[in-house]
């Protein structure tokens, strides 16, 4: 495993378990909000971003995080294992609202990007009657019979598998 997608809602852990797998791989993360957004939350044009993304997934060794479905078939041509982290609604909403407590607003640097309005709320909990189908069609179709794809649906699960790369690792 050397070049990791990871997918899923807001709230679900993708950076967490980014920078778990950045470390554990010993390889370059990126957290697409912050390639995506500045400081300011002006979105990067859209072209810009997925040249940045191809740069990105070119290189021997990396992990990235984030949805954007617009641009997630560059990520799943390229990558060696896919991870949709496929937690429920209550728990994505409860990891929104929680990460916002425990880190307050905007832009933290280590890929905790906040800024919750009834966008990020309505697409977290619609995320799996709308969203989810769109990126499994996408897994299916760009990684899936070439990539490694896995599922984790809870953060015990989660804990559990990292834990299994570690092992593997060492």
């Amino acid at each position: 495993m050397k070049k990791v997608a990871i997918v899923g809602c807001g709230g679900s852990g993708k950076s967490h378990v980014a920078r778990e797998l950045g470390r554990i791989l010993d390889a370059p993360v990126t957290h697409l909000d912050a390639a995506f957004y500045d400081d300011e939350w002006n979105q990067l044009p859209m072209d810009k971003f997925t040249e940045l993304q191809r740069e990105l997934v070119s290189q021997p060794r990396w992990v990235i995080d984030g949805n954007y479905n617009s641009t997630l078939q560059v990520r799943l041509e390229a990558c060696d294992a896919v991870v949709l982290m496929d937690v429920s609604t209550v728990a994505a909403l409860y990891g929104i609202f929680s990460r916002q407590i425990r880190h307050g607003a905007g832009h933290k640097g280590n890929g905790v990007h906040n800024r919750i309005h009834w966008g990020v709320i309505k697409y977290v909990a619609t995320y799996r009657r709308k969203m989810r189908p769109r990126v499994m069609a996408k897994i299916e179709e760009f990684a899936a019979g070439r990539a490694e794809v896995v599922l984790l649906g809870n953060r015990r699960q989660t804990r559990r598998w990292l834990r299994k790369v570690a092992g593997e690792q060492s």
